[in-house]
């Protein structure tokens, strides 16, 4: 490592100390491992430095978690409403009239966190009644929508080129998203948006303690010309983010904008929820919104990534794995119950019974 800089040299010291501790069990505890051996800045899962080839490990020293809002007497009230509600469902509605509801499921069940129902109430400005109504929705579109059907293997030919990559974590500590429209390798279908479903569960997988939001960086590359996508896939994209992902983007950076973009973005602006609107941010520097140790050259960082499908999608989908193992471990210790904390879920200490009015997690 003679020509490794030294901080490259802990990165790459530090993915391998991790590796050896995790061994080849998928359900090993990262976040715990990560702790004992004081992960180096900056390592990647691989140790890869230059080019970097797969995901950072966890954000830099330069991102801050923000400590999430208190919640007030009324709210939760009305959270304890809507948990009593949420706790008490056996079965999910069906989507096609004059069919049997279908049962709720353990994966169901861990869904409905603590942080979940809040986020629901958030989105529809503490209506109790809507807030699980949604919720409801949400629990059928997964379940007809057929995530768990979604593997890597399946979702893999469309990200063959890296036209979607996870990599690095923003000034709050939120996983970056990178859609790279330049490198679009497939024909338009419903298979491209199961393909960006996928990557939004994949990046809310890799979220650390106490983060719930992700941050969308978007490079139309102005070579594109006019290439963008059809109107009905904007549309249903949005409805999709807007009904089942609400209160996850904390931060949407688009760059590159070419002038036929510019007038989809038109079209499609009237269709994006005003709290969203206020989110995004067009042909700004990334660099202010991205520590640039873990942004992408492309966008004016210093991480001179490399995309190689055969390195990159089996050891992002192998690191997401072993952090939903351990959410699901954690889950099953703690009870299996509905209103669970992400955070406790995460690593965090503090599990079901500690006091939501102080704090937003637990």
């Amino acid at each position: 490592m003679a020509d490794l800089t030294e901080s490259q040299q802990n990165a790459t010291a530090g993915t391998a100390q991790l590796n050896e501790a995790n061994g080849s069990t998928a359900t090993q505890d990262l976040h715990t491992s990560a702790a004992k051996l004081s992960i180096a800045e900056n390592a990647t899962v691989d140790g890869s430095v230059d080019p970097v080839k797969t995901p950072f490990i966890n954000p830099s020293s330069a991102s801050k978690i923000p400590d999430p809002p208190s919640l007030t007497p009324d709210q939760l009230s009305k959270y304890e409403e809507v948990l009593t509600t949420a706790s008490s469902w056996t079965t999910k509605p069906s989507s096609t009239p004059n069919t049997p509801a279908i049962p709720i499921t353990d994966p169901d069940r861990m869904w409905l966190t603590r942080e979940c129902l809040l986020r629901y109430l958030r989105a529809t400005k503490w209506n109790v009644k809507e807030a699980a109504s949604r919720l409801q929705a949400t629990l059928t579109w997964r379940h007809e929508y057929g995530l768990e059907k979604h593997t890597p293997e399946y979702i893999s030919p469309e990200n063959a080129t890296g036209k979607q990559v996870i990599q690095g974590y923003d000034i709050a500590g939120r996983p970056c998203l990178y859609l790279n429209p330049a490198n679009q390798n497939t024909e338009r279908s419903h298979k491209q948006v199961e393909h960006l479903v996928f990557m939004l569960e994949r990046t809310m997988d890799l979220m650390p303690a106490g983060q719930e939001m992700l941050a969308l960086l978007m490079n139309f590359d102005k070579k594109m010309g006019a290439d963008r996508p059809p109107m009905w896939q904007g549309k249903l994209v949005l409805n999709i983010l807007q009904s089942h992902y609400p209160e996850r983007l904390g931060r949407a950076l688009v760059i590159n904008i070419h002038w036929v973009v510019w007038t989809f973005l038109k079209l499609i602006n009237p269709f994006i929820d005003p709290a969203t609107r206020e989110k995004i941010k067009y042909d700004q520097s990334c660099r202010q919104f991205v520590p640039p140790s873990q942004l992408l050259k492309t966008y004016g960082g210093e991480v001179n990534f490399e995309y190689d499908h055969d390195v990159y999608w089996p050891a992002l989908n192998e690191l997401a794995a072993k952090k939903r193992a351990m959410m699901i471990e954690r889950w099953e210790q703690a009870g299996k119950k509905v209103g669970e904390s992400e955070y406790y879920l995460k690593g965090g200490e503090k599990g079901v019974g500690s006091d939501v009015a102080e704090n937003g997690h637990s």
